[in-house]
């Protein structure tokens, strides 16, 4: 009787043992379907970058206007005039402070040449017999030694002068050849960007009529699309708002600091603080790092250099750890690790409008995913 039982024992650990063994290639099989998806995704997300890159600006630009053509609609205006009253105002100000800059930006082209030959004689001046030109002819010292000692062909022999050929390391033409044909293909985006928000804003609740048709023929069920919608709405729209205020904010405290130091074209560096601002920590470095560098070119000083930067880093700072946590506190609000992971992973895909969008685009996904009981587990992940 004892053989049957342990008979039956091992084809119980056998059966389990398979279906454990089931389990594990299921879970692997899965992975690495969702491996391929994802890197399919990104592969079209890079390869379509110039459909989705303007599809996705305009929605974020329209959610962000929203709460002013609704302010519009709230005094008997027709929404169709209201969105057409609102993005001309954008266009208009963005128009008008191009323009108003464009003098700035001819100055600082005007003067590239003459600053490139002094960073370039400082840079001389300070490396040369410096550590790091000792140990450069120390290694040409020892490879010609090496050559000589080895006899190869590499071997110089004697009253004989090699010469090498190097290719600059930036080939400026090049770059400003590239810059002119992406100023066309961006004008022409821009154009229709600016058509898109406007239908996005003329259309008003289309969209979430839509989406209420769909939810099926229960009224309870369109109540709470209803508001899943527009607690969604609401927020995407005050995160965007908030940002464009803190940007505001930033560019105009860092001309008037700038302004009073002396700086020159210190609207313009403003200007940039303020769009840089949107992109989380390697922003402030880029306008505080580019800053420095001018305030050397134009002062001479190390100690001007870092003062004009510190300036930069501290507006910043003060406006990332008081004003903006105060004006989010009812936002989604996503973790610095996710925030981090998206900057890598947008900016490898769009390049530098990648990392503008990065942070609009991940607090939209997670309003989103807390309102999905599917997706709440994305949401949570994403969250403080």
């Amino acid at each position: 009787m004892a053989e049957p039982i342990r008979r039956i024992g091992s084809r119980r650990d056998t059966s389990h043992t398979h279906a454990s063994t089931i389990e594990s290639n299921i879970s692997v099989r899965s992975v690495a379907l969702t491996i391929l998806a994802v890197a399919a995704t990104m592969y079209l997300l890079h390869w379509a970058r110039e459909a989705f890159i303007p599809i996705v600006l305009s929605i974020l630009i329209s959610y962000a206007l929203e709460p002013i053509v609704a302010m519009f609609t709230r005094i008997h205006v027709h929404r169709v005039l209201a969105a057409a009253v609102v993005v001309t105002m954008m266009g208009g100000a963005l128009v008008y402070g191009v323009y108003s800059l464009s003098d700035d930006v001819a100055a600082i082209v005007a003067q590239l040449p003459e600053a490139a030959q002094r960073l370039r004689r400082t840079m001389q001046r300070d490396g040369s017999n410096g550590p790091l030109d000792q140990v450069k002819k120390a290694a040409e010292e020892l490879q010609k030694t090496a050559d000589q000692a080895a006899g190869g062909p590499n071997a110089v022999p004697e009253n004989v002068r090699r010469v090498q050929i190097e290719e600059p390391a930036i080939n400026v033409k090049e770059y400003i050849t590239w810059g002119s044909t992406g100023l066309i293909a961006f004008a022409g985006q821009a154009t229709l960007v600016f058509f898109f928000v406007f239908f996005l804003l003329a259309s008003g609740d289309l969209v979430k009529r839509k989406l209420v048709k769909l939810a099926g023929p229960s009224l309870e069920r369109k109540k709470i699309t209803v508001q899943i919608l527009d607690d969604i709405n609401h927020q995407i729209a005050r995160f965007l708002f908030v940002r464009i205020v803190t940007s505001v904010v930033v560019g105009i405290a860092t001309w008037i600091a700038f302004r009073m130091i002396g700086l020159e074209q210190a609207a313009l560096w403003g200007a940039a603080a303020g769009v840089f601002n949107t992109v989380p920590y390697f922003g402030p470095l880029i306008v505080a790092a580019a800053t420095a560098i001018i305030a050397f070119l134009q002062f001479g000083t190390v100690a001007m250099a870092t003062y004009v930067g510190g300036i930069s880093l501290v507006i910043t700072s003060i406006e990332g750890w008081l004003l903006t946590p105060w004006l989010t506190s009812r936002t989604a609000r996503t973790n610095e690790v996710a925030i981090f992971i998206g900057l890598i992973f947008w900016s490898f895909v769009w390049g530098i409008w990648g990392t503008l969008l990065a942070v609009p685009m991940l607090v939209a996904v997670k309003a989103y995913c807390d309102h999905i009981e599917d997706l709440k587990p994305v949401g949570e992940l994403l969250g403080e």
